[in-house]
């Protein structure tokens, strides 16, 4: 019996397949198996694994049918009681699992990630991607704000993810929405302990040619719609009203949604003095430095610049707020 099951779907990926493979078939945990998931590959990417002989290794074909579905298929085939992601044009550190592993048992955790090295398709420092970099490996390790800061984007690489069977067994969603963002918040919902190694153990590839990059599910407005549609499903399922902080370029399409959904904006706040003391959208607009305390409404904060929530977090908790309990984070 593995201690993991490694799934790897993939989908014409000759080119880089191998190097994964082996980068998992090469970890310090050595009860694993690795399930590899063709997803009706039209290039050599069959071929390519077939020469990787290793009684771990498991390839299964199947006609072409998208990354949830697969990785799903995946889900059931696999043996251990623990699963963990993989992508196959990324690579793993040799301490990766076991570290990952060993973290999940200490802190009783369902759903584990790792801090990340982004690069670009030629193996150098992705420099456009340095801000996503910072936000994945320096802004959220603890399991509280990983689940505080979930409607901002969920910090944790979706192919670094060890978790409990509970975990995928919720399964990944075919939809037009980003399906490991769903599953994640979904999982968030039901109570799941997220945490995240705090030490680089994965190398993450961006190029033009990533799904990521490709499919429409994983735009910027489908990310929107899903965080949305698990905002109203979860923290304001019962709520009439909220107030706002950030009525720029990043909140007002969010103040825009929420009247669109019948949820009144009691108050706004800016820091922009031009906006102080206007109504946007029929809402009174104050500084921030008048918010009074905390009553129980929530405060949803939809500010976009780099260093903002540093900035704000201390000044909401002066307030009696609590980020993740009734004042959310959206952008």
């Amino acid at each position: 019996m593995p201690e993991v099951s490694v799934v790897l779907p993939v989908f014409n990926g000759a080119r880089t397949i191998s190097r994964a493979v082996r980068s998992i078939l090469e970890q310090t945990l050595r009860r694993i198996e690795l399930i590899v998931l063709d997803d009706g590959s039209t290039d050599e990417t069959v071929a390519v694994i077939r020469k990787l002989r290793d009684p771990r290794l498991k390839l299964i074909q199947c006609a072409h049918r998208g990354v949830a579905a697969t990785a799903n298929t995946a889900t059931e085939l696999a043996a251990a009681p623990f699963i963990a992601r993989m992508d196959a044009d990324d690579f793993a550190y040799p301490l990766r699992l076991e570290t990952q592993l060993q973290l999940l048992h200490e802190q009783n955790l369902d759903v584990i990630g790792c801090q990340v090295r982004i690069l670009n398709e030629t193996g150098r420092v992705a420099r456009s991607m340095r801000r996503y970099e910072r936000w994945i490996n320096e802004e959220t390790i603890g399991g509280e704000q990983i689940s505080a800061l979930r409607f901002v984007e969920f910090p944790l690489v979706n192919p670094t993810i060890l978790a409990r069977r509970s975990y995928f067994e919720m399964g990944f969603c075919d939809s037009d929405l980003p399906e490991d963002y769903d599953l994640m918040l979904r999982a968030a919902a039901h109570g799941m302990r997220f945490g995240k190694v705090d030490e680089v153990l994965f190398d993450w590839t961006d190029h033009v040619d990533r799904l990521t990059r490709t499919d429409s599910r994983y735009t910027l407005e489908a990310f929107t719609r899903c965080r949305q549609l698990h905002l109203l499903a979860g923290p304001l399922r019962n709520a009439t009203r909220v107030d706002l902080w950030g009525v720029g370029q990043a909140g007002k399409p969010w103040l825009r949604w929420l009247q669109a959904r019948n949820v009144a904006v009691r108050r706004g706040y800016d820091i922009n003095e031009r906006k102080v003391n206007e109504r946007i959208h029929g809402v009174q607009i104050e500084h921030p430095s008048e918010m009074p305390v905390a009553d129980g409404t929530p405060l949803v904060i939809a500010v976009g610049a780099e260093g903002a929530r540093e900035l704000i977090l201390p000044q909401i908790r002066s307030r009696g707020y609590v980020s993740g309990d009734d004042a959310w984070f959206v952008t």
